[in-house]
């Protein structure tokens, strides 16, 4: 299963990228997560449903020192590999 997800709250500045990224590596995933410049954080996710849904569910938790408003998933189109999970550069 592949999906994008939109994270809102404080999840900038606070390690939710690298710690995203940890997590999907953890979780044998691939795919990859970066900042939006509008303040939230946005992932594509590929693997397992299962896997997928556990770290949507961590997405919605986030690190420590996040404050997660609201993650908006959805099904992402495409079937380009995607690379062993990541952190991409702001856009």
């Amino acid at each position: 299963m592949r999906q994008r997800l939109l994270i809102s709250g404080r999840v900038q500045g606070v390690g939710y990228r690298a710690n995203a990224a940890s997590r999907g590596r953890e979780l044998g995933l691939r795919g990859w997560v970066r900042n939006l410049r509008d303040g939230r954080v946005e992932a594509l996710v590929d693997g397992p449903d299962a896997d997928v849904d556990a770290f949507v569910a961590w997405c919605r938790r986030g690190p420590a020192l996040a404050r997660v408003d609201e993650v908006e998933v959805s099904l992402a189109t495409g079937d380009e590999p995607l690379p062993p999970f990541d952190v991409r550069p702001t856009t």
